[in-house]
């Protein structure tokens, strides 16, 4: 069966079970899930689609921006990283470093999600300058402007580093651009997932068309 298993919310799994009634035509839809039910978490826009015909779809409307990682050790942030890109519909997710990583906080979210992989920082800004897309390094050092009063390039690659360390010598020498997230705690800094997550909101605030949010989203 096409479909992974569903999260459950309060001890109820979530989804839709088999169709009722006569089975639509329309090919995008998968007879195993018509047949069975669909417990993916998937929005009720595409309940019963092939994931090919879900990927498609994301295709025509994916916004010109892109998330990079660096993967140099085992960080459980990168999987928290596809999983926002795959909500705000961010272009691709490019994995510097380390070509496997931990898919559990993807939670199958990959499937869905363009996926690159660059052996280092270098091979990633060749790939953007080929692109035309500006290197945003998200990181709070020196150098760093406010991502809060910041005009983010419109095509670009959000850059993050690792948990801990933060983002390689390379990577910042890299950069076109260097932001930093406002924090007024005590903490040194925000892990990966959350920083990643509060920059493509940052850039959806700026350039996505909040009119254009399909039906059957929440």
């Amino acid at each position: 069966m096409s479909g992974e298993p569903g999260p459950t919310e309060w001890g109820t799994t979530v989804g839709v079970g088999p169709w009722p009634g006569d089975w639509p035509t329309d090919p995008r839809y998968d007879p195993e899930l018509l047949a069975h039910g669909d417990r993916r978490n998937v929005v009720d826009r595409y309940r019963y689609w092939t994931v090919e015909a879900i990927v498609a779809d994301l295709d025509a409307r994916r916004h010109p921006f892109s998330v990079a990682i660096e993967n140099f050790g085992h960080d459980l942030n990168i999987g928290t990283v596809v999983r926002t890109a795959n909500a705000f519909l961010a272009a691709e997710v490019h994995i510097v470093g380390r070509r496997r990583w931990n898919r559990r906080g993807a939670m199958v979210t990959d499937r869905y999600q363009h996926l690159r992989h660059h052996a280092d920082v270098a091979e990633l800004a060749a790939w953007a300058a080929n692109e035309g897309l500006a290197l945003v390094a998200v990181d709070n050092g020196p150098g760093a402007v406010p991502l809060e009063t910041v005009e983010l390039p419109e095509r670009c690659v959000l850059l993050f580093g690792q948990e801990g360390p933060g983002l390689t010598a390379e990577a910042r020498a890299a950069a076109d651009l260097t932001v930093a997230i406002a924090q007024f705690g005590s903490t040194r800094s925000i892990n990966a997932g959350v920083a990643a997550g509060i920059a493509m909101h940052a850039w959806i605030r700026r350039h996505a068309d909040l009119d254009a949010v399909p039906e059957g989203h929440p």
